[in-house]
């Protein structure tokens, strides 16, 4: 925090217009190396000025914002420089930054000082990292929503109820003579139900929120022949597989991510499983046992227009669709009374009927995707169990009548937990996995 870091906060590669970032408390002097420019720096507004080398060498023409501190990102003095976006020349401007007495920032620590100096709440930060990677609207408009701060007040208002029982209960601790009676411990029962439901809800969000964030991982199997790889294409929309009547043509998985209605798809083409002695075959139908094991929907491909061949060993528990092709062809006898979702990737037909199937499966859970898009993480969902947990055990122990010094330890240990969701209980290595993550310049 007393360093004052710099970094080039757009991608790398040629473009119009690079960004430079710089934080700390010694940014004006900084600024006063290596910026010159007429009129005088006014916070706030887009200056146009010169970078130059302690040589007095002009490196770029720039515009450069500066946002005195605590208005800014940061909560530090912040000042953003626009250069020319070729490499060579926003390297040498940063490279004129750090010389002036600048240290390169670590990925993630612009962010990371915007939550130390309160800036923002963990949630709000990790948000950040969401919002750049959002590949749906449904995925950016689920962390905007985190980033302004949605799931950090659902945060809070568990934690201020806990805070409310826990103060409740070391009241009687300080004063023992006064019992709980029956109609206070029911109170306090009532209450934390009332906790245990509110994070239950939130829990109940966090495979929303990993499908959101990571993808539907979606493998397409079946025997060979059977349109794995036009499927693809198809839903695709463009011709990523190679097709092929000769059998054993994919040896690999083929991975591509598709937006379906708000969900991303990673759609997962893989070898046909049949018994083969070819080496290379062989492991790819290897590999197609594995992305079923860890699918989370499988789209089981079957050729109706030929004879009923092996069945595909989908493992159990997986989101599993059959899907009917080469219905252009026609039915096999074979394949009379089999349900499904009837296409024809040669005529493109029935590929709605396969959307709409895909997104029912999906969203058929307990959670509706549009109606709450609150979507926590695996961090989250951790420190919500945990803190779910304890309060189920305060909660039996005020029903089994025990003494408020033990109910008091495990509410304690649930308000520790869920204040570790904000960053109200945090650590540099509960900070540092977090922010490992961000791209360097954010």
């Amino acid at each position: 925090m007393e360093d004052t870091i710099a970094a080039i906060a757009t991608p790398f590669g040629q473009g119009a217009v690079a960004l430079i970032r710089i934080s700390g408390d010694g940014v004006g002097e900084i600024l006063g190396r290596v910026f010159q420019s007429i009129p005088f720096l006014r916070p706030r507004f887009a200056t146009l000025g010169t970078i130059v080398s302690p040589a007095g060498d002009t490196v770029d023409q720039v515009l450069l914002t500066y946002f005195p501190n605590p208005g800014s990102y940061t909560g530090q003095d912040l000042a953003e420089i626009s250069c020319h976006g070729g490499i060579l020349v926003t390297q040498k401007v940063l490279e004129t930054v750090l010389a002036a007495g600048a240290r390169l920032a670590e990925p993630g620590e612009f962010t990371q000082r915007a939550f130390l100096n309160g800036k923002m709440d963990l949630t709000q930060a990790e948000s950040v990292m969401d919002l750049i990677g959002a590949r749906t609207e449904l995925a950016l408009q689920a962390a905007n929503q985190q980033l302004e701060g949605q799931l950090g007040d659902r945060i809070r208002e568990i934690r201020k109820q806990l805070l409310g029982v826990l103060a409740h209960i070391e009241a009687f601790i300080d004063f023992p003579d006064e019992d709980i009676d029956p109609d206070t411990s029911e109170a306090i029962a009532a209450r934390l139900r009332g906790i245990i439901d509110s994070e239950r809800s939130l829990i109940a969000t966090a495979e929303q929120g990993r499908l959101l964030r990571e993808g539907v991982a979606t493998v397409i199997c079946g025997e060979p022949n059977v349109g794995k790889s036009s499927l693809l294409n198809v839903l695709l929309g463009f011709d990523r597989a190679i097709v092929s009547e000769l059998a054993g043509t994919t040896r690999d998985t083929i991975e591509e991510t598709i937006n379906l209605r708000g969900i991303p798809l990673r759609l997962i083409d893989t070898a046909g499983v049949r018994e083969s002695d070819d080496e290379l075959e062989r492991q790819g139908i290897d590999r197609t046992e594995q992305q079923l094991q860890r699918a989370d929907l499988v789209l089981e491909i079957v050729d109706i227009s030929r004879e009923r061949g092996r069945s595909i060993g989908v493992p159990s528990g997986k989101h599993h669709l059959r899907v009917l092709n080469k219905a252009d062809l026609g039915r096999h006898p074979s394949w009379e009374e089999e349900a499904g979702i009837e296409t024809s990737c040669l005529r493109q037909d029935g590929v709605e009927g396969l959307a709409d199937a895909i997104y029912r499966t999906l969203t058929s859970g307990d959670v509706p995707w549009r109606a709450d898009l609150t979507a926590i993480n695996t961090r989250h969902r951790a420190c919500l169990q945990r803190s779910c947990e304890f309060a189920e055990r305060a909660l039996e122990a005020v029903g089994a009548g025990q003494s408020a010094e033990f109910i008091s330890m495990d509410v304690r240990e649930s308000l520790d937990a869920v204040g570790e969701v904000i960053g109200r209980a945090d650590t540099e290595e509960l900070l540092g996995e977090i922010f490992s993550s961000f791209c360097i310049g954010k």
